[in-house]
């Protein structure tokens, strides 16, 4: 009985630690709450499942990472998806309590999601060019020219509003 509470002890730590990042990169992925709500579900699902052991925390998170990235991949391919009409892009959203934070989201949404992806796992969850290229199964330099064009991107944007 004991082995069992010390098994679900660990399983609440590793969902604590884990389940914010996974739930951003999903909504920075998706825009949607609805999705991201779907992907984080579904990344614990396959991780209580399948159970896989890991070298070090290092790695237990990039597994964390890619699976999130490849559960949203998935869900972008569905036949479903690409059937269904959204009502209005950015519907689902929620707001920051600063203006400033609200603005930089809305800005962050606007980019195309490749870049997307490169700008969260490099600015928000403090990752290298070269763990997020093998996240992301990338060349870094492809990285580093995503992240480029992404600043430019967000200056733009900026500079629009």
């Amino acid at each position: 009985m004991e082995q069992s509470t010390c098994a679900d002890q660990f399983q609440e730590q590793v969902v604590e630690k884990y389940s914010e990042m996974v739930y951003r990169l999903a909504f920075s992925q998706l825009r949607s709450k609805t999705d991201a709500d779907d992907v984080y579900q579904e990344v614990f699902f396959r991780y209580f499942r399948r159970q896989p052991s890991f070298q070090s925390e290092e790695h237990r998170k990039a597994w964390f990472l890619r699976v999130t990235m490849n559960c949203c991949k998935k869900l972008w391919a569905s036949s479903w998806r690409r059937k269904i009409v959204f009502w209005e892009e950015g519907e689902e959203t929620f707001s920051f309590s600063d203006p400033e934070v609200n603005e930089l989201r809305e800005q962050l949404l606007r980019l195309p999601s490749s870049y997307r992806a490169v700008v969260h796992l490099f600015y928000f969850e403090d990752m290298s060019v070269e763990e997020v290229a093998q996240i992301l199964g990338r060349k870094p330099s492809t990285v580093r020219t995503q992240l480029t064009r992404a600043r430019r991107l967000l200056h733009k944007y900026f500079d629009e509003d």
